[in-house]
C-alpha cells in the first residue's frame, strides 16, 4: 500500500489507488500488428534521452511506450500517480522518500532491475554533472559544456537541477529498497518522480556505450517497446519487448515517421499509408470524419500555449511595451477562427487540477484585450515603431503560422511593428547571434502542482532564465518557497505573486489558449487518446 502523509499529500492529490500490474494470463502467440504513425516531428534534439529531449514531440513517444520511472503517471486517466518500477511509497520526513522495487522486472538487454541502476539513474554521471543543489541558481549551458564523448551534453546539467534542483542523491537500503534524499523539504517529491526526466535506465548499458550519442539513440529501459531502429529526422521503429513487466506488449511493432506537412499526413492516413496522423488542426477534422473507417480523437490536454518575450531585446526590456502586447491580443477570437471553440483561454498559466490541492488562485485572469489600453502604454514607452523580430517555426504548433500571423495583425492594431522570421528549427529560435524578440512556446503541468510550469519553466533553472531570455529577482525567490516550503499558504500567497510578476508587471509570457491535440486513425484499430501528447499503446489501451 502507498503511503502517503499530510505533508506529501499536495504533490498526490488526485493518486489513483490503481495499479498498472497486468495479469500474467496466456496471450494468443497468433502475429501482432504492426503500426505506423504520421507526426509532424520525432524529436528535436535527434535524442531518445529524457532530460535531453524536454518536449511535446518527445512526450508522444517516451510515454508510456519506451520509458518507465518510480511511480508512472495515469495517462488515460487524471494524470496522476500509480505504482511503476516502484510498488509502494513512503515518506520517512520532508526530505526523505523511501521506495519499494518491483521484483523481476527486465531491461531490454535481459537485466534485472535493481537499486543499483535506481541509483545511477539519479547520478552525476547521469544527470547532474558537477552541479551542486542550490536553490535561486540558474545553471547555464556555458558552464557545462562536455570534454569527451561520453560526457553529458551542454543542456543536461541544467534540466538536472530544473526538475531536482535540490536531490542529494539516491541510497541503496537493499537490492529491491531505495530512499531519496532532498537537501531541502519538498512537497512534491512524488510528483517529481512521474514526471518527464525521472525515468531509469540500465547501468551497463551506459557504461558499455562508446559516446552519450550512442547511448541515447538506444537507451536500454524497461518499458514495453524497445528502439529497434531510430533514424534521426526520418523514422523511429519501436518493438516489442515480451518480457515486459507488465504483460506481452499487444504490438508487434510502433513505426513513428516525420511528415511535417498537415496535408501529406492527412491524404497519408486516408490512402492507408498510415494507421494515425497526429497534431491535426481543427479544419482537417471533417475531412477525415467524412471517409468511411476513419475517425479523430480529440481532447484539451494539461499544456497551454504561450508566446514568450526576450528583454535582451532593447525594446522589449521596457516591461510597458511587453505589457501592451499582451493587452493587443483578443484570445477569444483566436480560439474562436482557428480552434473553432474546441479549447478556452484558460486563467492564466493555471490549470483546473490546481483546485485539487487548493492551490487554484481563483479570480486570476490573462490581461484584458484593451487595445486603447494597449496605445497608451506604448505612449508612455516613447515607443517610435522600432521593429520587433518573432521568430517563427513552421506548425511546430497546431495552428502555429496562422495563429503567428494572427498576432501580427493584432500588435499592427495597435501601433506596434513585429516582423515574423521563419526558423526552420528551435536551434534557430534560441540562437544567441542576432536580435531575439518574441516567440512561441508550450507550458505544461506535469506534477498536478503550480511548481509545474511556474517555476520549472520560468524559474531560475527553467529554459527561459538559462536561454538568458528574461529573469527577475523577486520572482526566483519565491521560485524557492514553492521549492522548500510545506505551508500550503505560504505556497499559494507565492504563486498568485509569481502570477503578477510573471503576467502583469514584468511580463516574460502571455497565456493564449489551452492546447488541444486532435488525432487521425483508423476506426477498426480500438485504441483511445490520451488527454496528453503521450499515445499508449500497452496491452490496456489496445483492443487485440
Amino acid at each position: 500500500m502507498i503511503s502517503i502523509n499530510r505533508r506529501s499529500a499536495l504533490g498526490l492529490l488526485g493518486a489513483t489507488a490503481g495499479t498498472l500490474i497486468l495479469p500474467r494470463m496466456a496471450f494468443s502467440q497468433a502475429k501482432r500488428p504492426s503500426i505506423t504513425i504520421a507526426v509532424q516531428k520525432i524529436t528535436n534534439n535527434n535524442s531518445l534521452d529524457v532530460y535531453h529531449e524536454q518536449s511535446n514531440v518527445g512526450e508522444r513517444i517516451f510515454f508510456p511506450n519506451l520509458w518507465e520511472g518510480l511511480i508512472l503517471r495515469d495517462w488515460m486517466g487524471n494524470q496522476g500517480p500509480v505504482p511503476g518500477l516502484a510498488t509502494e511509497w513512503k515518506r520517512i520526513d520532508d526530505k526523505t522518500l523511501e521506495l519499494k522495487l518491483r521484483q523481476g522486472v527486465k531491461f531490454h538487454n535481459g537485466d534485472e532491475m535493481t537499486a543499483e541502476d535506481v541509483a545511477f539513474s539519479f547520478s552525476k554521471e547521469r544527470v547532474f554533472g558537477n552541479t551542486e543543489p542550490a536553490g535561486g541558481k540558474t545553471i547555464f549551458e556555458s558552464d557545462h559544456k562536455p570534454a569527451t564523448a561520453k560526457e553529458l551534453p551542454a543542456t543536461v546539467p541544467g534540466v538536472g537541477r530544473r526538475l531536482w534542483p535540490a536531490l542529494a542523491g539516491i541510497e541503496i537500503v537493499d537490492k529491491y529498497t531505495v530512499r531519496l534524499h532532498n537537501t531541502t523539504p519538498d512537497v512534491t517529491l512524488e510528483g517529481r518522480l512521474y514526471s518527464g526526466g525521472s525515468q531509469i535506465t540500465n547501468r551497463r548499458a551506459w557504461d558499455e556505450a562508446a559516446s552519450f550519442t550512442e547511448w541515447s539513440r538506444k537507451p536500454i529501459t524497461t518499458g514495453p517497446y524497445m528502439v529497434g531502429e531510430y533514424k534521426p529526422d526520418v523514422s523511429l521503429t519501436l518493438v516489442a519487448f515480451d518480457e515486459y513487466w507488465g504483460g506481452r506488449p499487444p504490438l508487434e511493432q510502433i513505426r513513428f515517421v516525420e511528415v511535417p506537412e498537415v496535408a501529406s499526413r492527412v491524404n497519408g492516413l486516408l490512402s492507408g499509408e498510415y494507421d494515425f496522423a497526429c497534431d491535426l488542426p481543427p479544419d482537417q477534422i471533417a475531412a477525415v470524419q467524412a471517409a468511411p473507417g476513419y475517425e479523430v480523437q480529440n481532447s484539451t490536454i494539461w499544456n497551454h500555449r504561450v508566446s514568450v518575450f526576450n528583454t535582451q531585446n532593447p525594446i522589449l526590456a521596457n516591461p510597458l511595451v511587453r505589457r501592451a502586447m499582451t493587452h493587443a491580443i483578443d484570445r477569444q477570437a483566436i480560439v474562436d477562427a482557428l480552434w473553432v471553440g474546441k479549447t478556452v483561454t484558460p486563467a492564466g498559466l493555471q490549470f483546473e487540477s490546481f483546485r485539487n490541492s487548493d492551490m487554484f488562485i481563483d479570480g486570476w485572469a490573462p490581461p484584458a484585450f484593451d487595445p486603447a489600453l494597449a496605445r497608451d502604454l506604448l505612449k508612455q514607452a516613447n515607443y517610435k515603431g522600432d521593429a520587433i523580430p518573432y521568430r517563427l517555426l513552421n506548425n511546430y504548433y497546431t495552428n502555429q503560422t496562422a495563429n503567428g500571423q494572427i498576432m501580427v495583425e493584432m500588435w499592427k492594431q495597435v501601433g506596434l511593428n513585429v516582423e515574423i522570421e521563419m526558423k526552420e528549427n528551435w536551434a534557430q529560435i534560441h540562437d544567441p547571434q542576432g536580435i531575439k524578440g518574441v516567440r512561441d512556446w508550450s507550458a505544461g503541468n506535469s506534477i498536478n502542482d503550480p511548481i509545474t510550469p511556474m517555476v520549472v519553466q520560468f524559474g531560475p533553472n527553467g529554459e527561459v532564465q538559462q536561454k538568458k531570455d528574461w529573469t527577475n529577482a523577486e520572482m526566483n525567490k519565491l521560485a524557492v518557497v514553492m521549492e522548500t516550503s510545506t505551508d500550503r499558504a505560504q505556497r499559494k500567497k507565492a504563486i498568485a505573486r509569481m502570477l503578477e510578476i510573471a503576467e502583469r508587471e514584468d511580463p516574460v509570457y502571455q497565456v493564449l489558449h489551452q492546447n488541444a491535440v486532435f488525432t487521425g486513425m483508423k476506426s477498426s484499430l480500438k485504441w483511445k487518446a490520451a488527454p496528453a501528447f503521450a499515445m499508449d499503446f500497452r496491452a490496456t489501451n489496445w483492443s487485440i
